[in-house]
């Protein structure tokens, strides 16, 4: 097999897209050691007031936890039902599966203000009956970041599903195994990996929600995204630039930590 390397120009050039691409994230760093209550370049004197005030701030922490626990709910919420939609298309293969595929990404191709009126209409409705689930409380920004990030792990778990061999499925069926048996010791077994990136893919995009949190939400359930875009709008707070610089961070150091596993994993591999 031939491996073309290559050459001298396409690595610089590749270099200078990434830098391109990056600067965005990179100018974020110096701007969050600025000492002033503004943001703006640091000119001769670095501070570190704004990640201080990240610790002081009961605020930040209290944004990052509720980001958390709405984040988990709506990722297992939304992963369980993209399980069940899949498992059931997959396995009965309705006349109208196209359809019903559809109806489920819907909320993916929606405009996001339609889908942020309709959710907002749907959990005021439901504040009539109940305080859990319901308009600004936890629980409601959990339900609607559910419905708005399903449809992309319906997407990944039916690529998975499709690449497993129906065989396996009617074995188990011909041998006398139930319905229960063959979907969690023969199918999802084999979507593991699947049904894995569908629950991060989901969190991470609940965790960045910002449109339909907008609506949904007052000032009881005040997510990390809406405390950041309350920053900007009130008073422009370098604390923003702080927190950013922290989860640039935290992912820089989760690809680094997946790389080297790879590469360990990959020299471990006598193929």
């Amino acid at each position: 097999m031939i491996r073309l390397k290559p050459g001298p120009v396409s690595i610089t050039l590749a270099a200078l897209v990434a830098v391109f691409l990056l600067m965005p994230l990179i100018a974020v760093i110096p701007v969050s050691f600025t000492p002033t209550r503004y943001l703006s370049m640091p000119s001769g004197e670095w501070s570190l007031r704004h990640y201080r005030a990240l610790i002081e701030n009961p605020a930040w922490a209290q944004g990052i936890w509720l980001s958390v626990r709405i984040g988990l709910l709506a990722s297992v919420t939304a992963t369980l039902l993209a399980a069940a939609f899949s498992l059931g298309i997959w396995m009965l293969r309705p006349a109208f599966a196209g359809a019903m595929m559809g109806l489920a990404l819907l909320p993916m191709v929606a405009p996001p203000v339609v889908s942020a009126l309709t959710l907002y209409f749907f959990l005021t409705s439901l504040s009539k009956v109940n305080g859990v689930i319901a308009y600004d409380t936890w629980a409601g920004v959990a339900l609607a970041h559910a419905v708005m990030v399903a449809p992309f792990a319906v997407v990944l778990l039916s690529v998975a599903l499709g690449q497993v061999d129906r065989r396996i499925d009617l074995a188990a069926r011909s041998m006398g195994a139930g319905i229960g048996t063959r979907i969690f010791r023969v199918i999802l077994p084999n979507i593991r990996f699947g049904l894995l990136t569908a629950f991060f893919l989901t969190f991470v995009l609940s965790w960045e929600e910002i449109g339909v949190t907008l609506f949904i939400t007052s000032v009881n359930a005040v997510t990390l995204p809406r405390l950041m875009w309350m920053g900007l709008r009130d008073n422009i707070d370098p604390a923003i630039a702080a927190i950013s610089v922290v989860l640039i961070g935290i992912v820089v150091v989760a690809l680094l930590i997946r790389t080297i596993w790879s590469l360990r994993v990959g020299g471990r591999d006598p193929g």
